[in-house]
């Protein structure tokens, strides 16, 4: 019996399914995503709500960050982050519909949850530069967060496009923590 196995509750429906995202990096992942939501949306509006979800993000990334180093199995970048070659060949099966299924992150997710982060962190950096010195970062701190809502975007639709081609859902994966084996 492997351990993905024994991780597996009793009942039948369940035997086939596995623990992949712990609940810290399922907290995190949805807290950055609301976060960043909070931030995007109050940027005109709210200043204090905008620094304060800024201030979030980067503590979120810094706890990530650790997690990444020295949390469970799925979390740690040293199992996602691919080689150039094993992204490549991996968004080439893609685009030839022979995309290989991952029980955790794919190269490509990979690659996008590493971007995020060092460019939510760029983000964030700018924008306190911002306050502290103004228009002079203000512009790169805007575009910072245009690209982390191109990123967060593509992000949604490789998640999409995965569900699809692989028959899970991934939205509901992130939520329980589980996926098919």
């Amino acid at each position: 019996m492997t351990a993905a196995r024994s991780e597996c509750p009793e009942s039948t429906s369940e035997k086939k399914r596995i623990k992949v995202w712990d609940p810290l990096v399922r907290v995190l992942h949805w807290s950055l995503a609301t976060m960043f939501a909070a931030a995007y949306i109050s940027a005109d509006l709210l200043e204090g709500l905008h620094t304060l979800a800024g201030y979030a993000i980067v503590a979120i990334v810094g706890l990530r960050a650790l997690w990444g180093l020295v949390g469970t199995r799925h979390a740690r970048f040293d199992g996602f982050v691919p080689t150039l070659r094993e992204l490549v060949a991996y968004l080439r099966d893609v685009i030839t519909g022979r995309g290989k299924r991952y029980v955790g992150h794919n190269p490509a997710g990979g690659v996008m949850t590493i971007l995020i982060l060092v460019s939510l962190l760029a983000t964030a950096g700018t924008g306190v530069l911002t306050l502290h010195f103004g228009k002079m970062f203000g512009d790169m701190h805007e575009s910072f967060a245009s690209l982390n809502l191109v990123m967060v975007l593509i992000h949604i639709a490789g998640v999409l496009l995965t569900s699809v081609l692989h028959g899970e859902n991934l939205v509901a994966a992130m939520i329980s923590g589980r996926k098919r084996t």
